[in-house]
């Protein structure tokens, strides 16, 4: 006789809102197994008795095999008593005021969805909000835990009675799958125009496309916020989009129907295939194919695009008819968030739509796309959005719960909770009020989804940033500041689980420095927890500050001021410019008038770009650097600028000197600007390699971070990655955690845990 035993499981991890549920219930009838299963604020718990054979395989069933969205972290089991009893059920979920569980990210939409929407047989025939335990929206729906239909934004939708029985039916792919509705008693789409009157259509989708196909804008809501989609052949319509928006020269994404549509556009190869396939459907940026015949109006001035696949419903609905190939950027002016409320949707798409397909599903978070690309074999988050957020990042060690607020730029918060960091979705530029409320409303959410207030506070050390300004009137929480670059390396550490020393390479394009500069081309020493300045790039006047950013001719000027001094060479630039603007600028360098210093990498991009003539004047950040990555040659060689670097005190500064008088001679004599752009990176990667031998020398480290904006350059990543494995070190790469500032707030969590830890264990 086989002796009946019962256990409790207590399941941490991504488990509601992933058919969690309806798996365990169908997993315990495979057994025979009796018991129950329910969602609380921390997972799912679940009683289950039966013989211990049959318990062991349960177990083992769900930490191996979990439905496609879930994502297991941690199986507590512990034996209790018997209880009898036969059948298995699924519980009314409890709420409690510790919460531990994860919301799982906004998914695609399954195949199984697909074949029922386009299936004229099916009662869910074209309806633009399918979904199933497998896929669908999620964070995005979210507004509390545990992740039942009352605490999403589809509370609203009272399922009709052929929805309920898919809800409450153990063999249906519906089973307690909680955006679960049908055209008859869920969200609908209708078009209006931009007077904000209804358009009376039957098929407000087909009328969409049809307005597509004559050049018009059209403002699509999604699952994070609104698209503008248009015609990516269309060229007044492209050129019409680009004035309203305020976007001169960014390229814009697109959206393709499918992979054979892609691998017309662009190169594929099978690391950027897996990658555009994904569950997350990232924007993924890809090399054209020549020929490609779209318009140039998509991506001024680049070699690739950034494409992606339908990830709803409605738009896959978009490409049945007409397209199959759509832009689709982010529904805001430059500088500004997704728009994401119907109510603001209403007066700011009238000034950039001409019509908008909107629905009544509303969206409690917003949520841009996420952007990544291949890099050393592997995909690199540019931007870690949609598809990948609020998913965890595991620390190598448990950590006190800490709040990080991030950096100005390309901005994220980050909250931490036991082993789990969360980072938060792309929140933006801070120094735009509507992106500094969206940095308000993404930290309500978080901690309250998460059920989070840390008591520590991590901020960037440059007191003019506004998260650091908000971190500072925080009540009662004990702020920890941390530099900017040791906050990327420590990002770069962590995401690797690395947790020793190591040589930090950060490369961007600026942040506080500890002597008050604005620093960016960094070899650091340290860990997670400390770090000391090995070396830099030269300091460089910056005339004009945060102009010079935006004028890349004034760092061209630096450079010649500084490799020739005042009497500066025959130069284009120099030519192109009034004799008294010249003079001018030179004053401000003599003087230290408006002129910070910088080590900044970016700055360095910029004045190489400047003297090759390739851009004066930049229409966004980081154009200058992008364009002098854009303009490398398809088959490089390994002609390089010599640079070099003393040992000045303790620290090692890197003399640029030469590579300027040698850039501002190719560029007078006519020397291509691929051969220029050429051996400049690859003067820098040498550059990278002979420093860190230089430390390792010195100091024993063979294992280098790799961080920082510059590191987003694919060519200088991956020609550095190389020449440093060749030599002997480990490399740490970024891959789930951005290398630019959307990273930074990792680094700042783990930083200050770390000191908070040491400081209490009297270190």
């Amino acid at each position: 006789m086989n002796t009946l035993l019962r256990h409790r499981i207590e399941v941490r991890g991504i488990v509601q809102g992933v058919g969690f549920r309806p798996f365990v219930y169908q997993t315990a009838a495979r057994f025979g197994l009796s018991g129950w299963v329910l969602n609380d604020s921390d997972g799912v718990v679940i009683e289950v008795e039966g013989e211990k054979t049959h318990l062991d395989t349960f177990a083992s069933v769900l930490r191996e095999e979990p439905p496609p969205l879930a994502a297991v972290a941690e199986v507590h089991i512990e034996e209790v008593a018997v209880k009898g009893g036969a059948g298995f059920d699924i519980l009314q979920s409890q709420r409690h005021r510790h919460r531990a569980t994860e919301i799982s990210p906004d998914t695609f939409v399954c195949t199984d969805c697909l074949t029922e929407l386009f299936d004229p047989a099916d009662r869910r025939y074209r309806y633009p909000f399918i979904n199933c335990t497998n896929c669908g929206p999620r964070y995005t729906l979210v507004t509390d835990v545990p992740y039942d239909r009352g605490y999403t934004t589809m509370a609203g939708f009272a399922m009709c009675p052929a929805c309920q029985r898919e809800y409450d039916d153990p063999s249906s792919r519906r089973f307690h799958a909680q955006p679960n509705a049908c055209p008859d008693c869920g969200p609908q789409v209708l078009l209006r125009d931009a007077s904000g009157q209804v358009v009376d259509t039957t098929d407000p989708v087909s009328e969409a496309v049809s307005l597509l196909s004559q050049g018009c804008i059209l403002a699509v809501k999604g699952v994070g916020g609104y698209h503008l989609a248009v015609d990516p052949c269309h060229e007044q319509a492209l050129r019409r989009l680009r004035r309203r928006k305020g976007r001169d020269e960014k390229p814009f994404a697109l959206m393709v129907a499918d992979v054979s549509t892609a691998q017309r556009l662009a190169v594929l190869d099978e690391e950027s295939r897996r990658l555009l396939e994904s569950t997350e459907r990232p924007i993924v940026l890809l090399p054209q194919r020549p020929g490609h015949g779209l318009s140039p109006q998509v991506a001024p001035h680049n070699r690739y695009f950034g494409l992606m696949l339908p990830y709803t419903p409605l738009h896959y609905l978009l490409f049945q008819d007409f397209f199959s190939a759509l832009v689709m950027t982010s529904a805001n002016f430059s500088e500004e968030p997704i728009v994401f409320r119907d109510e603001d949707a209403q007066g700011t798409l009238r000034s950039l739509a001409d019509y908008t397909l909107e629905h009544n599903r509303p969206i409690h978070i917003r949520t841009d796309d996420s952007i990544a690309r291949i890099l050393g074999g592997r995909g690199l988050l540019l931007r870690r959005s949609r598809g990948f957020v609020p998913r965890a990042l595991r620390l190598i060690r448990q950590t006190e719960p800490v709040l990080a607020v991030g950096a100005e730029l390309k901005n994220t918060l980050c909250l931490t909770r036991g082993q789990q960091a969360y980072l938060s979705q792309h929140i933006g530029d801070l120094q735009s009020p509507e992106v500094f409320r969206s940095f308000l409303q993404t930290y309500d959410h978080f901690r309250h989804i998460l059920g989070v207030d840390p008591d520590i506070v991590a901020h960037d050390l440059h007191p003019d940033y506004q998260s650091t300004a908000f971190a500072q009137q925080l009540q009662d929480k004990m702020l920890v500041g941390v530099q900017h670059h040791h906050a990327h390396m420590a990002s770069c550490l962590a995401e690797n689980c690395f947790d020793g020393e190591a040589i930090g390479v950060v490369f961007d394009g600026a942040g506080y420095g500890e002597d008050g500069q604005v620093w960016g081309g960094e070899f650091l020493l340290g860990d997670c927890r400390d770090f000391r300045r090995a070396g830099h790039l030269a300091y460089l006047p910056m005339p004009g500050g945060d102009a010079a950013t935006r004028e890349p001719l004034r760092m061209g000027l630096s450079a010649l001021f500084y490799a020739f001094g005042r009497e500066l060479p025959s130069h284009p630039l120099v030519e192109s410019l009034p004799q008294s603007e010249v003079e001018f600028y030179l004053q401000m360098m003599e003087r230290r008038l408006n002129t910070p210093l910088t080590s900044s990498c970016g700055r360095l991009f910029d004045a190489v770009a400047a003297l090759a003539g390739l851009r004066y004047r930049v229409s966004y950040e980081g154009q200058a650097a992008l364009e002098l990555e854009m303009a490398l040659p398809e088959n490089p060689g390994e002609e390089a600028y010599p640079f070099v670097f003393e040992k000045v005190g303790e620290e090692l500064i890197v003399n640029p000197a030469k590579v300027f008088r040698a850039v501002a001679d190719d560029s007078w004599q006519g020397v291509d600007t691929s051969r220029i752009s050429l051996r400049f990176h690859n003067g820098l990667a040498r550059l990278i390699l002979d420093a860190c031998r230089s430390l390792r020398d010195q100091y024993g480290l063979k294992a280098v971070a790799l961080t920082g904006g510059v590191f987003q350059n694919r060519y200088l990543t991956e020609k550095a990655r190389a020449l440093l494995l060749e030599d002997g070190f480990r490399v740490l790469l970024h891959s789930l955690v951005p290398p630019n500032d959307g990273g930074i707030s990792l680094g700042q969590a783990v930083v200050a845990a770390r000191r908070t830890e040491a400081g209490r264990a009297g270190c």
